[in-house]
């Protein structure tokens, strides 16, 4: 015993280091600055035909153990993402073996959807999965969380431990942050509400995708500024929404059979010292880290399952939508009279952009590239701020345990988009 608390601190440091540098230190490998896990994904991904013959196998393994388990049967809810999941599963198959009809093979279609977003958050999955013991299991989101209840509890009711989600939603990725969310959530470290607070909140695309939104519409000159605006702007709307009906109306429940966490610790002292002792002290009595890394990397290769073919059905479908219907050309009409009261150049077409976020977080930047720059600057901070849609996000928290239904989100998503242009829009008004 007494040797085991002798290298607890050390356990505690060394282990949430490399949790650290994996999700949150960008370095540049062979040309790429990201953060060390996306490497891990390029390297894995370079190797020729593994990455879409393994979206292919897990999600055919996914529905055949969907039938297994007869996950079709308890709800209507199950039996429609069932079907959309085996709608996926066949998207796959078809963009793999080159087989459809030519506005299915476009390449910013399908091929598009399956290559840039289905291959990658599926490796992404359980691969982070294997890393994520580093950072959810050694103390580190004790100790972050116990310091940061005095922030994040009354601006965001949720426990410090959130803050870790957040950062890793920005430094990494949606798929990142809903993987350690559902994961805290299924061990009583958030309550039902909390986990969809901040999966509905934080998980953004990366800080990557975010440089690509901007060199897209042509700021990338001012990304600094463009990143910090991006930031305020999200976390605020998410401070409202969350005090709002859905989120407001969300069981302030634990996940059935968690043995609730809390943010309140048995150690004593100042806060720095109650974060240090909190945190050594969970380092020393976690599980082994083999253990720790076989249940998350199978737990991921399930979650996968079901995300890359529920992301192949509603990007393929949403892009489809948007490429040869008018739909969005009326849906934007819900957005036009917020663009227009704010004096926004290319009101009309701002707000169908603001319309298709719902389809694809890319889509607006797309429509608005020749724009005036208030407009591609608003229209590039919503981009992000609006953090649910259906080519990417949308599956990865359908995916987990969070408890929200497709009508709330669908709430959600609007709220966010019309606070995102309430705050953004004099926000850069000032700035420009």
């Amino acid at each position: 015993m007494e040797k085991q608390q002798q290298y607890s601190p050390l356990k505690f440091l060394f282990f949430s280091a490399i949790g650290i540098f994996m999700f949150f230190i960008p370095i540049t490998f062979m040309g790429k600055n990201s953060i060390p896990v996306d490497h891990v994904i390029t390297l894995i991904r370079k190797i020729p035909h593994l990455g879409a013959l393994y979206v292919v196998i897990v999600t055919i393994w996914g529905v055949a153990r969907a039938v297994r388990l007869k996950k079709y049967a308890s709800s209507f809810t199950d039996a429609f993402f069932f079907v959309t999941n085996l709608i996926g599963t066949a998207f796959c198959a078809m963009v793999y073996f080159n087989i459809g009809p030519e506005w299915f093979l476009d390449k910013n279609i399908a091929p598009y959807i399956f290559n840039a977003v289905a291959v990658s958050v599926t490796m992404l999955i359980p691969i982070g999965s294997i890393f994520l013991a580093f950072l959810v299991n050694y103390g580190l989101m004790e100790c972050v969380g116990e310091l940061m209840v005095p922030v994040m509890r009354p601006i965001f009711h949720t426990p410090g431990r959130a803050a870790i989600d957040a950062v890793a939603s920005f430094v990494g990725s949606y798929s990142v942050g809903l993987i350690i969310t559902n994961n805290v959530y299924r061990k009583g470290g958030y309550t039902a509400r909390e986990a969809a607070i901040i999966g509905t909140g934080f998980s953004t695309v990366s800080a990557t995708f975010m440089i690509i939104v901007a060199k897209t519409l042509g700021i990338i000159e001012h990304w600094n500024i463009y990143f910090w605006v991006t930031l305020v702007v999200c976390f605020t709307v998410t401070s409202i929404t969350l005090r709002i009906p859905p989120l407001s109306r969300v069981p302030d429940t634990f996940y059935p059979g968690a043995v609730p966490e809390g943010d309140i610790t048995e150690e004593t002292g100042g806060r720095f010292e109650r974060a240090w002792k909190i945190g050594v002290r969970t380092g020393a009595t976690a599980p082994g880290l083999y253990e720790i890394a076989k249940d998350n990397f199978t737990y991921g290769i399930v979650m996968a399952s079901g995300v890359g073919a529920a992301i192949m059905f509603f990007g393929v479908s949403a892009l489809l939508i948007s490429k040869y219907t008018t739909l969005f050309d009326y849906t934007a009409w819900i957005y036009y009279p917020f663009f227009k009261v704010l004096g926004m150049p290319d009101a009309m077409l701002a707000a169908k952009a603001a319309s298709t976020s719902i389809a694809d977080m890319f889509l607006p930047a797309i429509l608005c590239r020749d724009s005036a720059l208030t407009t591609r600057f608003v229209v590039a901070v919503i981009c992000i701020s609006e953090v649910l849609f259906f080519s990417g996000m949308l599956p990865c928290l359908t995916g987990t345990d969070i408890p929200l239904k497709m009508r709330e989100i669908f709430i959600i998503w609007f709220e966010r988009v019309v606070f995102s242009i309430l705050i953004a829009t004099p926000i850069v008004y000032i700035l420009f």
